[in-house]
């Protein structure tokens, strides 16, 4: 089973940028989808992004598309998310979370198919 930690949240001004970092153990993420999700405080957990590590396959929520990039480093094992043009409303925890790539998924996994999760990370928009 993989072991996920998030790291590289913080306070930022509106406009600003943050880089995330997943760092993966114990599995390499060749064999996974890693999906990034937020909460923000009163609200449902959402999809961010996904990426299939052993092809590149990307989804971009449509919230997000334009101003954030996902990426691997296969070598580090880590899944990065590039975040650029911070609003206010990008205000949450950030958690990145691994789906097995093996299992069929229509598109992309969906939230109930990732099943290893990170401890999150916060991120805060505010000036």
């Amino acid at each position: 089973q993989v072991q996920l930690v998030e790291s590289g949240g913080g306070l930022v001004q509106p406009g600003g940028s943050l880089r995330l970092s997943c760092a993966a153990s114990g599995d390499t993420l060749d064999y996974y989808w890693i999906g990034w999700f937020r909460q923000a405080p009163g609200k449902e957990r959402e999809g961010v992004s996904r990426i299939k590590v052993s092809d590149g396959r990307i989804y971009y929520a449509a919230t997000v598309k334009g101003r954030f990039t996902i990426s691997r480093d296969n070598a580090k094992n880590t899944v990065y998310l590039q975040m650029n043009d911070l609003k206010p409303e990008d205000t949450a925890v950030y958690y990145c979370a691994a789906a097995e790539a093996f299992l069929g998924y229509s598109d992309y996994p969906q939230l109930a198919d990732f099943g290893s999760w990170g401890q999150g990370t916060q991120v805060t928009v505010s000036s």
